[in-house]
């Protein structure tokens, strides 16, 4: 009789480890779900910034082309969580990173044209922009915490038995290289 209770202990301790890894592999796909969003409402601002800034810099064409050329670029980029893999994420933090520093040099270009500064739908797209990046940095934070709550199930014992045994894979965290490009902040001076 006490191998049946041993035999059911072992049981629930199973399914109760096997809901963690699910409740912890859902945590991380919600939470870059959240990422994902807060990219698409920044992707969504930033044809109105330009369009906003070509009235006032129609000269400046340049440097609009490559706040689009860049947008274009971070949109391309599709990222199943589940298939996340290191390559894919350098490829998507890049072109994130691009996207930034176009954005920075947008806002610099801002500088020559005091009317532009002063224009109401400049500041407010640039004040949702501003908060929407913010946004992306706390959703990037919470991602990364929950990667590493996840990931550190993965590695713990027993639970890294049952993850091997149900084929739960590492998440990759949403970094952003320092030394590149994308880890300067853009100088931006009003």
């Amino acid at each position: 009789m006490w191998i049946l209770w041993v035999v059911l202990a072992l049981v629930l301790i199973g399914v109760g480890l096997y809901n963690s890894l699910i409740r912890g592999r859902n945590k991380v796909d919600e939470s870059w779900s959240d990422i994902e969003v807060q990219l698409k409402r920044r992707y969504d601002l930033i044809p109105n910034l330009v369009a906003t800034v070509k009235g006032y810099a129609v000269h400046e064409q340049g440097t609009l082309d490559k706040v689009i050329e860049a947008r274009s670029k971070a949109t391309s980029i599709t990222m199943d969580p589940d298939k996340l893999n290191p390559e894919q994420m350098q490829k998507f933090q890049a072109a994130q990173g691009e996207l930034s520093m176009a954005i920075g040099r947008l806002f610099a270009l801002a500088e020559n044209y005091p009317n532009l500064k002063a224009n109401e739908n400049f500041m407010k797209l640039h004040e949702d922009l501003t908060d929407t990046e913010n946004k992306i940095q706390a959703a990037r934070r919470f991602y990364n915490g929950n990667v590493r709550d996840y990931n550190t199930k993965l590695q713990v014992f027993p639970t890294n038995m049952f993850a091997n045994l149900f084929g739960f894979t590492k998440r990759e965290f949403f970094d952003i290289d320092e030394k590149g490009p994308e880890g300067q902040a853009p100088k931006v001076e009003f």
